[in-house]
């Protein structure tokens, strides 16, 4: 998971100056090394780094620090405000739900279509985030179109047309023709068929060189674009950072879309990048699926560097993948007391769409960088799913029907052990009694004042 080891480092650090009854301008920039020298090992940029340490360390040593009652936890609160900044954000600003939930990543023309064109090296993703981005487009009600502008690479063609239909955006293509005279054409076919957005997909390179550089300004220059995005791997480090420098020193960047982000990386590119080039990170990939596609937010993700979590993060996501008719229907059963394995299904599935239980867990606060990695067992939720798939209906509505025998048979068709699927009993028993509880204790009843929570339940979440 991206910042992992950068969180655990800095986490550490804090743990000492929270120790600590005061603090001196020793302590501080003693804590400052070795922050510096976590950054440096996550891949943060030397300058990058080097100026966000002196910034630190310069508001740290104050007056209103050094005679706090509680000075750790100002100077976590100073770097966590620095990061936002570093990343691109302003700390001054309270959270808004409304922005946070809607944000505005992308200026839209007055007089449509809006052109957006997206530029990189092979194998950042380019081609994939074209559609991932259409479809976070279209899922905003616009109308993207595609253009295939990549007639180089063998197969290009193809990839944007799959990964189009996935998106369920269509896709606009010359075959392996001028790219530049492709670009217009699509341009021009978007305003004949009312598309209002038009990603164009231009050729990479391994490397950077002059030939796809004067490609590129070709197509700028003709298209004259409203946003001109480049799609860099966040898993390359410095190297991310440097591409993205050459990119913007020829063509102008409007902004970045960081690939890879979920994955095991250090994380400096995303901290470097506005440090380097003056350019916002405006979109972070963060899965494989053609959905894995965020808004950057700044103060999320300074919040789960410092293991803080990123509630809005979790809404968003929960947004997203969950469906208000189902859930709608659910309440309805929770009511009556009648949960039964088809709802528990149907949870577990929704809960698979907002992604990996270790990433779902870094949004929580209070419990984001509390719980390690390898501790969390990914494959549970695809095990339940499996365990209630080998249930008849009869018994997916009727638990009290799996006696020893039915268990036997419902391991062996879900390749697990009679002790799985004991616990997932225990789990659904454990469900239908706190809904129960709730009902009890006057959930969603006339005259209450909403929801509460019984005597004793929930201490367990500090409420």
């Amino acid at each position: 998971m991206a910042f992992e080891g950068l969180s655990d480092k800095l986490g550490n650090v804090f743990k000492k100056l929270r120790g600590r009854g005061k603090l001196g301008e020793k302590d501080v920039k003693e804590a400052m090394r070795e922050v510096k020298t976590a950054l440096l090992e996550a891949d943060v940029n030397f300058k990058v780094t080097k100026d966000f340490t002196a910034n630190v360390t310069e508001r740290c040593i104050g007056a209103d620090v050094m005679s706090s009652l509680t000075p750790g936890q100002q100077v976590i609160d100073i770097v966590r405000e620095e990061l936002v900044k570093l990343l691109g954000g302003d700390p001054t600003l309270k959270p808004d739900a409304e922005a946070v939930m809607n944000p505005r990543v992308i200026e839209f023309s007055n007089k449509p279509p809006t052109i957006i064109m997206m530029c990189g090296l092979q194998g950042a993703g380019k081609t994939t985030h074209c559609a991932k981005l259409a479809k976070y487009l279209k899922a905003q009600n616009r109308r993207p179109l595609l253009v295939a502008c990549d007639v180089y690479r063998p197969a290009a063609i193809d990839q944007l047309q799959i990964v189009g239909e996935k998106a369920g955006v269509k896709v606009f293509e010359q075959g392996q023709g001028n790219p530049v005279k492709i670009a217009n054409e699509g341009i021009k076919f978007a305003k004949d068929h009312g598309h209002d957005i038009v990603i164009i997909d231009t050729a990479g390179r391994l490397h950077i060189d002059d030939t796809l550089m004067t490609e590129l300004e070709n197509i700028k220059k003709t298209t004259e674009p409203h946003e001109i995005m480049l799609v860099i791997d966040a898993m390359i480090g410095q190297d991310a950072v440097n591409t993205a420098k050459a990119f913007n020193e020829r063509i102008e960047l409007s902004g970045v879309i960081l690939t890879k982000l979920d994955g095991d990386t250090r994380g400096g590119a995303a901290l470097s990048v506005l440090g380097v080039t003056g350019k916002k990170i405006k979109f972070a990939g963060v899965g494989e699926k053609i959905d894995d596609l965020e808004p950057f937010r700044p103060e999320g993700m300074a919040s789960r560097i410092l293991g803080m979590g990123d509630v809005f993060g979790l809404i968003d996501k929960a947004k997203n993948a969950f469906d208000e008719k189902e859930q709608a229907a659910l309440m309805k059963k929770f009511k009556k007391n009648a949960f039964d394995f088809n709802d528990m299904y149907t949870q577990f599935k929704q809960i698979e769409k907002m992604g990996s239980i270790s990433g779902i867990l870094g949004l929580m606060p209070g419990i984001a960088g509390k719980i390690k990695e390898e501790d969390i067992d990914e494959k549970a939720l695809v095990r339940q799913k499996a365990i209630i798939e080998s249930m008849t209906k009869a018994e997916r509505e009727r638990p009290s029907l799996i006696d020893a025998k039915r268990k036997r048979r419902i391991a062996a068709g879900s390749g697990t052990k009679v002790e799985y699927v004991n616990l997932l009993l225990k789990q659904l028993e454990q469900m239908q009694t706190l809904m129960k509880r709730f009902n009890k204790f006057g959930m969603g009843k006339k005259g209450k004042r909403g929801m509460r929570l019984p005597p004793g339940m929930g201490d367990d979440f500090g409420l």
